[in-house]
């Protein structure tokens, strides 16, 4: 299995200075072509990022591409694919989904690439943990489930925990940030809330890719899920049933502005 981190900054950086002033070129578009699974790694806020990726999925082979993304929560795929069908408009779409209260950063910076997707009849997946799951293994850990929010994450078993790297760079995270309530349990479910997210993630696109080994799955997601021996990419190994899988990597932003 091929896993790959694939440094490329398009033109859109160039003001970063030269370092950063590359486009992917015909021989890499065509390995990324080949792949099953491509990562546009994106800081939210940064409209080059989006156009980068616009740029980039335009010049990928459309009838084999499936569009995965993190902004949108998998109870709302029958809404996406309501909207890639035309039984949705973009309004309605961007209602029922509850972009603005589940993502919160502007719909513009995602409308290209879904109207995009709808003009190509690129399917389009909806990967993220429901928002009230995550909050439920903020508040209560893994344990506090119920049954029914196992139909949008993978089961327990397959969380996988083990990682104190991670724990140790949340930790500085949250011990920053929630200093005035911080305690060892509330860390503790806080990992598994940021955890549980990368394994949802990693799960829906293990599943398409071991369902249609045929198609390229184009993962639009934050860098900071990628670019870490813990995030989706490995998680998403672990899960392969195919020989002869390959995933890349791509980093739309200079590393320095990634937190």
């Amino acid at each position: 299995m091929a896993i790959a981190v694939v440094a490329v900054f398009l033109m859109l950086w160039a003001g970063f200075g030269p370092a950063w002033a590359m486009s992917p070129d015909p021989e890499e578009l065509q390995t990324w072509s080949q792949a099953n699974v491509l990562y546009l790694a994106e800081n939210h806020d940064q409209i080059a990022d989006h156009q980068s990726q616009m740029q980039i999925l335009e010049q990928l082979p459309a009838h084999r591409v499936t569009l995965a993304m993190e902004m949108f929560q998998r109870p709302y795929q029958a809404d996406l694919d309501a909207y890639l069908t035309g039984d949705l408009d973009e309004t309605m779409l961007k209602t029922r989904t509850e972009f603005e209260q589940r993502w919160g950063y502007d719909w513009e910076f995602y409308a290209p690439l879904l109207r995009f997707a709808q003009h190509h009849h690129i399917r389009v997946l909806a990967l993220n943990t429901p928002l009230e799951v995550t909050r439920k293994v903020g508040s209560q850990g893994l344990a506090g489930l119920d049954r029914a929010d196992f139909q949008w994450i993978p089961p327990i078993e397959d969380v996988d925990l083990d990682h104190p790297d991670y724990r140790d760079r949340l930790r500085y995270f949250y011990d920053t940030y929630h200093a005035d309530q911080a305690s060892h349990e509330g860390f503790d479910y806080f990992y598994q809330a940021q955890v549980l997210w990368d394994e949802t993630m990693a799960e829906a696109i293990a599943a398409q890719v071991n369902t249609h080994p045929d198609q390229l799955v184009v993962v639009l997601v934050g860098a900071a899920h990628v670019f870490n021996e813990y995030g989706i990419p490995e998680r998403v190994a672990r899960r392969i049933q195919i020989p002869h899988f390959q995933q890349y990597s791509v980093r739309l932003t200079p590393p320095e502005r990634i937190p």
